[in-house]
């Protein structure tokens, strides 16, 4: 194992320090000269044609500067990579919540009053809120023109509400089938929720003299939301800037565009800074929460507990928009089928369009709902064919030169290793009271690919500075980029300081997301920092007459190995008169070579009385590579549980006909400290990994399977089964009967 002097060693956030302070600077704390306030008339309707809509009153209103609908941005369709959400609604609404009308004025308070100034008059139409309804040929069609839309993976043979098919095939699923001694169906259901971040979405724009607009917004990706929106205004991306600024909190809602779109043509139409701000009612009933879903197993085995045959159908509530979240597939839904060997298989993944809010994403997009399925329905498979569900896994698990169902094949399967870690440190065969139930469940996840641009600068005055145009939204990117920096160049952290920098100062990054983060950014730091090394190197050298090969930077001086003689590199510098700079852009766009297992073991006591399920203890396990500051891998699993924890168990975004339910944050329950057990985290040795230091991901590997676990405790302690999330006592209660 090589060893290191920074990497590894428990590393406080040092860079975040204003957060805990109130120093950090947020959207809301932003005051440009002459801002305008903004407010935003939202849709009572969940399907409806705009007949009219009457601004003329809002506009006389004093203090007034714009006010916008439809027809001002009429044919533009905003996303990521796909494209369907118009920036106000266009002729028609598709949701309750849906923008129709916007008002900039002088204070928020006036525009709120010219919101309800405004007059819509609408015609209903037929809605269709069920997912799997919205399959049916005779269901409303909510999107007539889908095949129009931009970044649509595929044509549709003709306009339907499923406008995503992810399609997976591996042998001959029917004939495993027929081979099978005993075949297993099950059905799932999983609830929207939200990402419960505590800075609701916000966002600042503003064209300045030069006619660039200049944008404040708490975005994780500030490179992509640029080029989001130069194609929303049908300007150039140069004349696009995204400035740096503090993130409230993430989770996987900050990826894509909220308001920004609007925020911009606002700020065109009144050339003044203009602030759009959502409240946590909007947050809740117009934001982009985890999607919902209807997932179908049906499993194949023999009755010595082979695996022959696996089938896989998930239904996802894309809600009325697809292009909310960041990419338009769902297809790690199609870990439904788990990290199991198995011959035949076919999964299917649909996103569909219903008159319900839009989903979006939200840590591990998909794998929570997939998994959740995957490893609850092989807890069944196990149990009719009488096999405990640790043995069953043991069985089945895929081991080195094996593929995952959904065709992946990794270097280093240590599955079987993190299972048996986590069930030893959990006590999984102890004795157990009455009423007292333990449940396995595992998930995988590789960390994944983008693009990282750091600059790293060596300064005359001995400063190092690492440039970064991406935000940290809590996840300690900064920290590990000086990690980085300050290994290659024999520092103390310290001594290495960072810099964030606007979309105009770097070259494109991809951001923050998808377990990318550290893969991709410790490499585009090692890339930077090994250049601006070895530039250093040949300055010294050039300047005092060394040979290059003998020197070596050690900290603060440069020295040359083979008379042992030293100078300070700062000297250097400041005698040359100029800094040292390096850039690298990492791009790493390829499928890594390596997955990270997980596999967690929950205890519950349950109440036959009343059905209420108290969470005793929860044991998490993690196959991982090079860890590079164990305090943000420990608060990134901590973190992760107790996200898992609260989809099990609590969290619902309950919506009625369309209608969302919990509008506050005192209704969509969140984990407190008194819904957390005692937490145990077990880590395996570090062994295979990607990049220079051989890591894996963590943040995203740690809250897919909880809720499974949780679920098959519950079974385990009082024989019923929980099939629709979250488990409630009221759910427990009913299975009871």
């Amino acid at each position: 194992m090589v060893s290191y002097r920074v990497i590894g060693q428990p590393t406080p956030q040092t860079t975040v320090q204003g957060k805990v302070t109130g120093g950090a600077q947020y959207v809301a704390d932003v005051s440009l000269p002459g801002m305008l306030g903004s407010a935003i008339l939202r849709s009572t309707r969940s399907h409806a044609r705009i007949i009219r809509i009457d601004t003329a009153a809002a506009e006389l209103l004093p203090g007034v500067h714009v006010v916008m609908t439809g027809a001002d941005v009429y044919g533009i369709l905003v996303g990521r990579r796909f494209r369907d959400v118009p920036i106000l609604a266009n002729d028609k609404v598709r949701f309750i919540g849906e923008r129709v009308a916007a008002v900039a004025a002088d204070t928020r308070e006036i525009a709120q009053q010219a919101v309800e100034l405004i007059e819509v008059e609408y015609e209903d139409l037929p809605a269709v809120f069920d997912p799997v309804e919205a399959l049916k040929d005779d269901a409303p069609l909510i999107h007539p023109d889908v095949n129009s839309y931009e970044g649509l993976p595929e044509k549709l043979d003709k306009p339907s509400n499923s406008y995503i098919n992810d399609l997976s095939e591996k042998g001959d699923v029917d004939a495993g089938f027929a081979a099978s001694d005993v075949i297993v169906e099950n059905e799932f259901t999983v609830a929207r929720v939200h990402q419960a971040y505590m800075e609701p979405h916000c966002c600042i724009a503003w064209l300045d003299e030069a006619g660039t607009m200049q944008v404040w917004a708490p975005s994780k990706a500030p490179h992509v939301l640029k080029q989001t929106l130069a194609a929303a205004l049908r300007v150039p991306a140069d004349q696009v800037r995204v400035n740096p600024i503090s993130v409230g909190g993430d989770f996987g809602g900050k990826g894509a565009a909220m308001d920004e779109p609007l925020a911009c043509y606002l700020a065109q139409r009144s050339r003044r800074p203009v602030k759009v701000a959502m409240d946590y009612t909007a947050e809740l009933t117009a934001g982009a929460p985890r999607h919902a879903g209807v997932m179908r197993l049906k499993t194949g085995v023999m009755r010595d507990g082979t695996l022959v045959a696996h089938q896989l159908e998930a239904v996802f509530d894309g809600g009325a928009y697809g292009s909310v979240r960041p990419g338009p597939s769902l297809a790690s839904a199609g870990n439904g089928a788990g990290c199991y060997r198995i011959p035949n298989a076919r999964l299917e993944v649909k996103r569909v369009y219903t008159n319900n809010l839009p989903g979006g994403q939200m840590r591990a997009p998909a794998a929570p709902q997939g998994f959740f399925a995957a490893e609850s329905h092989i807890d069944g498979v196990a149990r009719a064919i009488g096999m405990d569900p640790y043995d069953f896994r043991m069985m089945n698990l895929i081991v080195d030169g094996e593929e995952t169902v959904s065709g992946h094949r990794y270097d280093s399967i240590r599955a079987k290793e993190t299972l048996q870690a986590a069930v030893d440190s959990a006590g999984y065969s102890a004795p157990k009271a009455d009423g007292v139930g333990r449940g396995i469940a595992m998930a995988y996840r590789s960390p994944g690919s983008g693009e990282s641009a750091v600059t790293v600068s060596l300064n005359t005055n001995g400063s190092v500075v690492v440039t970064t145009p991406v935000y940290d939204q809590g996840t300690g990117t900064y920290t590990t980029l000086r990690q980085v920096v300050a290994e290659e160049l024999g520092l103390p952290l310290e001594h290495v300081q960072v810099s964030v920098v606007s979309t105009d100062d770097a070259p494109f990054d991809s951001g923050i997301g998808g377990s990318r983060g550290t893969r991709i950014t410790t490499g585009s730091a090692y890339q930077a920092v090994t250049k601006a090394r070895g530039m250093l190197l040949q300055t010294v050298a050039d300047a005092n007459g060394w040979p290059v090969d003998q020197l070596t930077v050690d900290g603060t001086d440069v020295v040359r190995r083979d008379t042992e003689e030293r100078t300070a590199w700062a000297d250097v510098l400041a005698k040359k008169g100029q800094p040292t700079k390096a850039e690298a852009v990492n791009i790493d766009n390829d499928q890594a070579s390596v997955t990270a297992f997980t596999a967690q073991v929950a205890e519950v006591l349950v109440d036959r009385e009343t059905g209420e399920v108290k969470l005793l203890r929860f044991t998490t396990a993690h196959d991982v590579g090079t860890v590079i500051n164990p305090i943000g891998h420990q608060g990134q699993i901590n973190g992760g549980v107790v996200q898992g924890i609260g989809y099990g168990l609590i969290e619902e975004l309950a919506v009625e006909n369309g209608l969302v339910l919990t509008t506050n944050l005192g209704e969509f329950k969140i984990p407190t400290i008194q819904d957390i057990p005692e937490l145990r985290t077990v880590l395996l040795d570090p062994e295979a990994g990607v990049g220079p230091y051989n890591i894996k991901g963590i943040g995203e590997n740690v809250n897919p399977p909880a809720a499974a676990a949780i679920a098959n405790a519950v079974e385990d302690a009082i024989g019923v089964r929980v099939r629709d999330l979250p488990v409630t006592a009221e759910r427990v209660y009913a299975e009871l009967g």
